[in-house]
């Protein structure tokens, strides 16, 4: 069996975990080395909170199993969301392992919150935090028709934020770093206020160390968001983490799935439909053609409602995360600082400080 290391914070020890050596019984379980603090549970405690895994409590399904609504009487906030093992996956029991440790030593306002697990027969679960709004996929990809319930441009730029703060603190934060493996809107959960957190570890793996550029390992991850190089040479560095985020980017900026078998055929690949709008604006930003390709690229769900130098902005960060080759892509920590920079200029359709800035913008071109 392939072991899994699991990291601890700088401020903490550096002992390394490797959950995989836990024993393989029913009774064990993963946090026998005393460096988690998670609650175990029975089964009978998590039927009993989700109402013996009722479908009219399920919220959510994946290729790890089922996600349930659950209400814990003795828990802050009552409610957590239990995640249930499809059984007969060694792959899943893998994942369940390395989930389990991650989760128990990380932690952070971006990454989802684990209450606990239950480790009992053939039975594995997961129970989590629970975030009201769901996932960010159920929100950016609604049909046109859904008003109220498209996220604005001030909401899509607070989830990218949110998200490159996750990504920052497992590659930057954490040694060895963790790299994600699985960046999509599906694994984006949001909170009451649309706080973003990133859920599901499983498929996290430790980066490279030292003069080590990166980590050779099977090809893991989602369609449409794995890093070309990555996909191609099974070399794994934090920087495939970057790509898939540049594919969540755009995503948020175009309301378009990363692949979308449903529409014409030459629109199906979004970063083929994408790339020559994002090459035109790098050539030019205050060519008439340039403004074109934002308007090209924008979500029509948000109806114009946007900063176009914050649109402009994100979809430059969007290009850089994409590029080819993963050294030039830009670290996590300079994806942030120019998202919170977007973020700082809120939009406004009152007249507010973006919205001035476009004018005065649009006016100086004119000229």
């Amino acid at each position: 069996m392939k072991c899994f290391f699991v990291p601890c914070l700088r401020h903490r020890t550096h002992r390394r975990v490797d959950p995989s050596s836990s024993s393989s019984s029913s009774s064990s379980s993963p946090f026998a080395n005393g460096t988690g603090t998670a609650r175990k549970f029975t089964l009978a405690q998590l039927s009993a909170a989700t109402g013996g895994f009722r479908d009219s409590n399920l919220v959510g399904e994946g290729g790890f199993g089922r996600v349930y609504r659950g209400r814990l009487d003795d828990h802050a906030g009552g409610d957590v969301a239990v995640k249930k093992l499809r059984h007969g996956g060694a792959q899943g029991a893998r994942e369940f392992l390395v989930e389990c440790t991650m989760l128990t030593l990380l932690h952070h306002p971006n990454l989802v919150s684990l209450v606990g697990y239950c480790a009992q027969a053939h039975e594995r679960l997961l129970v989590y935090e629970f975030l009201p709004r769901g996932s960010l996929d159920a929100h950016l990809f609604v049909s046109p028709s859904a008003a109220g319930h498209h996220l604005g441009w001030d909401a899509r730029v607070k989830v990218a934020v949110g998200a490159a703060r996750g990504l920052r603190y497992l590659h930057e934060a954490v040694t060895p770093p963790v790299i994600y493996r699985d960046l999509k809107p599906s694994n984006i959960l949001l909170g009451s206020d649309l706080s973003p957190k990133l859920s599901d570890l499983g498929l996290a793996k430790l980066g490279p160390v030292g003069d080590d550029t990166h980590v050779s390992t099977r090809v893991m991850g989602t369609y449409g968001y794995c890093a070309p190089d990555y996909a191609v040479t099974g070399k794994l560095s934090v920087k495939s983490d970057v790509y898939s985020f540049g594919v969540v980017l755009l995503e948020l900026l175009t309301g378009r799935r990363a692949f979308d078998p449903g529409r014409e055929r030459e629109e199906q690949w979004l970063l083929a439909w994408a790339r020559p709008h994002l090459q035109q604006l790098q050539q030019g930003r205050r060519s008439r053609e340039a403004a074109r390709c934002l308007e090209a690229l924008a979500d029509p769900a948000l109806q114009g409602r946007y900063p176009r130098r914050g649109m402009y902005q994100v979809a430059v960060v969007a290009s850089l995360c994409l590029h080819d080759k993963p050294n030039l892509r830009p670290t996590m920590s300079d994806v942030t600082k120019a998202l919170e920079h977007v973020a700082s200029k809120p939009w406004s359709a009152t007249g507010g400080s973006s919205a001035n800035d476009d004018r005065k913008e649009q006016h100086a071109r004119s000229l």
